[in-house]
């Protein structure tokens, strides 16, 4: 484990970091055709996230799935977003402390996640490996395994265009670190360019 980063400094990755969080919003409602909403609630159902339950959003962006994962997970529930991007964590605060939920947002990096081993029932990841290379996939799956419960559970939903082989890079780092009833498969979303392929897998005992 990690130790919790200084918000205001980006951490060095290999991974693209996308900083422009003034824009980001606009730009997913467009990209989404107005139905950004949607997708970010029906990607939290895909968690069966229970009230109370421990989850975490791995390149959460402006914080829009933590939030919508904060509202199946309830007032005893603990909901935490990390991003590369400072000036996403900072509009994902924004975004929180508008709404008067307890949501907490810290830099981090899903190579490194900077929390205990078997701290959540769920993890959830959005839009977000594509951007990182083959091989931070493969390390990010591992630190997703270490953070999660034995049973907890991991959704990953994603651009994957054939020649990526995105998902198909993560189901066999899935496999690798003992998940079991894993699904792949295309949701009902796409946005202006790609459709929107999801992945869940459930962690093993540890």
């Amino acid at each position: 484990m990690t130790k919790p980063r200084d918000n205001t400094s980006p951490p060095t990755t290999r991974g693209v970091t996308i900083r422009w969080a003034s824009r980001y919003d606009a730009m997913n409602r467009w990209a989404f055709w107005g139905r950004e909403r949607q997708f970010r609630e029906w990607t939290a159902d895909l968690g069966a996230i229970s009230p109370g339950d421990a989850v975490l959003d791995v390149g959460c962006g402006t914080g829009n799935l933590a939030l919508a994962a904060r509202d199946q997970a309830g007032t005893d529930g603990d909901v935490r977003g990390i991003d590369a991007a400072p000036e996403m964590i900072q509009e994902a605060e924004r975004k929180a402390a508008a709404r008067q939920v307890d949501v907490r947002f810290q830099v981090g990096l899903i190579e490194e996640i900077p929390f205990p081993a078997g701290t959540f029932d769920v993890v959830l990841s959005s839009l977000m490996l594509h951007h990182l290379p083959r091989d931070l996939k493969r390390q990010g799956i591992a630190e997703v395994s270490r953070v999660l419960k034995p049973r907890g559970r991991f959704v990953a939903v994603d651009i994957d265009p054939l020649l990526m082989r995105n998902l198909r890079t993560v189901e066999e780092a899935v496999r690798a670190n003992g998940f079991t009833e894993i699904r792949r498969g295309r949701t009902r979303f796409r946005t202006m360019l790609w459709r929107i392929h999801y992945l869940t897998g459930t962690a093993g005992e540890k």
